[in-house]
């Protein structure tokens, strides 16, 4: 009898693991996917996966579903390691109703998340489906608030890790939205509020569903997704890795790693790196990838907003956010979508306790009406707040142009910047010393009626102007600067101040919540 009752539960268990059955597993393996399972075996440490729920099932009877139950309901939900680390995971599972979601489907993925919000481990989403469960109506809709409820109660408490490996559309983009990263595959993945059919009834355009919601459009154009992988394979090992650069939650810290890489490694490369032309670009990603431990940088938001560069590295086997202007795209100036996409990330490190290390080459603010039309006060102002928000370790390394309002922007020591260095290279003024001089000496300028005087004046005056101001010893003289260091030196000088700050203890004013301006 007792032998009945456990072969009863193993054969249970084996329905639930054929989710939608052979034959719709087999259609989403042809299509070059995975199954829920499947990614979740591939994510997770061998052996570690604990499941939940996996006999429930929905509860409508409604337009043909009455017969139609399928264990688990469509999407899979649980518990494992990664790397040894707890985290809790859903994958939904596109062979059973399209993973669409239903009313206890909802239930499931909210349990998990309230549970890793008690215990405070990541929570990581593997998205495949087709959205609402149309059958269900404003259940299937209360089942999105819910988790959008969830996500918002998480938000800056545990990390949230989206991975889109197949449709998401409709209200089911805004909790992939609402987390802290997401990944999309190259392959097989697209997310959009409405669909092709819909835009083309609505405005008349007619797009696919790769140029409407495609992983190369939100990678490049729209900024929601962190990173592209080429398949589900390289999606998952990326979770594994940026979750290697981030603590389980926001009273905890990051894991330091044993490193081997010396801390007084002298680089004499980055004696040469700055061009004698002021005009001439570098590439700062060099930079990053010479002081960073093993040289490793794992940028976020790559193709997104270039002319910043935001991501994780490690000092000495210390996580720590990467902020950079890149004087390799658009002279590394600052506009609206790079000025959002660093606040936000300096955000993102601020809630977890990952030091902010700020690499600054930055003419200003990107001029022009489309900027100022587009709201680059309201914008970069986001930046601004971001950083003087921020009490996590703060250093700045600014390594050749800090120019005007970005100077300010750009984590100096007026918004609390804890270790402020600069490089000799390093030019800090209201303006660059050609626009400038065109301002102070104007009047003098027009009354020189020779050309040839007159381009010698205002080339003298130039070169005043930048001995005077474009240097670092001005800010230096003023305290602004805590030091102006050898190039080569700094991976030694950022470690050496991360260690310094350590046991940083900093507060903001008490408050309900600050306005940040959206």
């Amino acid at each position: 009898m007792i032998q009945d009752k456990i072969q009863e539960l193993m054969d249970l268990r084996n329905e639930a693991r054929l989710g939608g059955g052979e034959k719709r597993i087999d259609a989403q393996h042809k299509k070059g996917k995975y199954t829920a399972r499947e990614r979740i075996d591939m994510l997770l440490d061998p052996g570690s996966f604990e499941e939940f729920d996996m006999f429930v099932s929905h509860r409508c009877i409604d337009f043909g579903l009455q017969g139609q139950d399928y264990l688990s309901d469509g999407v899979v939900t649980g518990y494992g390691t990664i790397d040894g680390r707890m985290v809790y995971v859903f994958s939904q599972d596109f062979t059973v109703f399209g993973g669409s979601l239903s009313e206890m489907y909802a239930m499931k993925i909210c349990k998990i998340m309230d549970k890793a919000m008690k215990v405070g481990c990541p929570v990581i989403g593997i998205n495949d489906s087709g959205g609402a469960r149309i059958q269900e109506g404003v259940k299937s809709l209360g089942g999105y608030a819910e988790i959008f409820s969830r996500n918002i109660l998480a938000s800056g408490v545990v990390p949230q890790i989206s991975a889109i490996f197949g449709p998401c559309a409709g209200g089911a983009v805004y909790s992939p939205a609402l987390t802290d990263f997401t990944i999309m595959s190259a392959e097989s993945s697209y997310m959009f509020v409405t669909g092709p059919k819909v835009v083309k009834t609505v405005t008349g355009e007619t797009v696919d569903e790769e140029d409407l919601g495609g992983a190369f459009v939100h990678s490049t154009k729209s900024g929601v997704a962190h990173f592209v992988a080429e398949g589900e394979e390289e999606g998952i090992l990326l979770i594994r890795k940026l979750l290697s650069y981030l603590p389980q939650n926001n009273l905890e810290e990051a894991a330091v790693f044993n490193c081997t890489d010396p801390i007084d490694r002298l680089d004499d490369i980055l004696n040469e790196i700055i061009p004698e032309n002021p005009n001439k670009p570098y590439d700062m990603k060099d930079v990053i990838n010479t002081v960073a431990d093993y040289n490793e940088f794992l940028e976020v938001q790559e193709n997104y907003a270039p002319n910043i560069i935001t991501g994780f590295a490690r000092f000495n086997g210390m996580s720590v956010g990467i902020v950079a202007n890149q004087p390799n795209y658009l002279a590394g100036v600052l506009d609206i979508n790079s000025s959002r996409k660093a606040a936000r990330f300096v955000r993102f490190c601020d809630a977890f306790n990952i030091p902010i290390v700020t690499f600054v080459d930055v003419p200003g603010f990107l001029p022009g009406t489309a900027q100022e039309y587009g709201g680059i006060i309201l914008h970069g102002a986001k930046l601004l707040f971001a950083y003087g928000e921020a009490t996590v370790p703060k250093i700045t390394v600014i390594t050749r142009k800090a120019y005007g309002g970005a100077y300010d922007v750009m984590g100096s020591k007026h918004l609390r910047g804890d270790i402020n260095y600069a490089w000799p290279t390093a030019e800090i003024a209201v303006m660059g010393p050609r626009g400038a001089i065109e301002i102070l000496h104007q009047k003098e300028a027009q009354q020189i009626t020779d050309e040839k005087e007159r381009v010698k004046f205002m080339n003298q005056k130039e070169e005043e102007y930048r001995n005077k101001f474009a240097t670092p010893y001005v800010a230096a003289k003023y305290g602004f600067l805590d030091d102006v260091i050898e190039p080569r030196n700094t991976r030694f000088r950022v470690i050496r101040a991360l260690q310094s700050l350590a046991t940083k203890k900093d507060t903001n004013p008490p408050k309900k919540h600050s306005n940040i301006p959206l």
